[in-house]
């Protein structure tokens, strides 16, 4: 192992794991037929979900992108009429936007096949492999939510 730096990993570990998690993240970004939606268009739906109907800016926030990229993001899923938008009953001004059913629909369609390729890749590693995978979730779980 090379030398260590202040994060505990040397850097050959530290590009190693930040190849393994892009290339997995690329795999299931592939697993849907429908690739004509992008990762951020993707990302902005599962927030969306997550939260509720929400002002831009703070969905902005949530995903860490400027809010002029996230209006075009959101522009585009309007049009695909995967979101609606609507008025927010706090502020007649402003506009939530919300999960249309087909955009329902489509994250649902993306997580089966998601899922269905983890579960035939996962199915192809030893007993002892799939126990190490799991170990590991709390430590990827973490490090997902630090600073988010």
């Amino acid at each position: 192992m090379g030398q260590q730096h202040e994060g505990g990993l040397d850097p050959a570990e530290v590009a190693r794991l930040r190849l393994v998690i892009a290339r997995l993240n690329r795999h299931l970004m592939q697993a849907s037929d429908r690739q004509e939606f992008t990762f951020a268009q993707q990302s902005a739906l599962a927030r969306i979900e997550e939260h509720g109907p929400v002002r831009l800016g703070e969905l902005a926030a949530l995903e860490r992108v400027a809010a002029p990229s996230l209006t075009r993001t959101v522009a585009s899923l309007v049009e695909s009429r995967l979101v609606n938008r609507v008025p927010d009953p706090n502020d007649g001004r402003s506009a939530l936007v919300e999960l249309a059913p087909e955009g329902v629909e489509l994250l649902a369609h993306i997580r089966r096949r998601r899922s269905e390729l983890l579960a035939r890749r996962t199915a192809e590693l030893t007993d002892e492999e799939r126990r190490t995978l799991m170990a590991a979730l709390p430590v990827l779980e973490r490090l997902v939510a630090i600073d988010s």
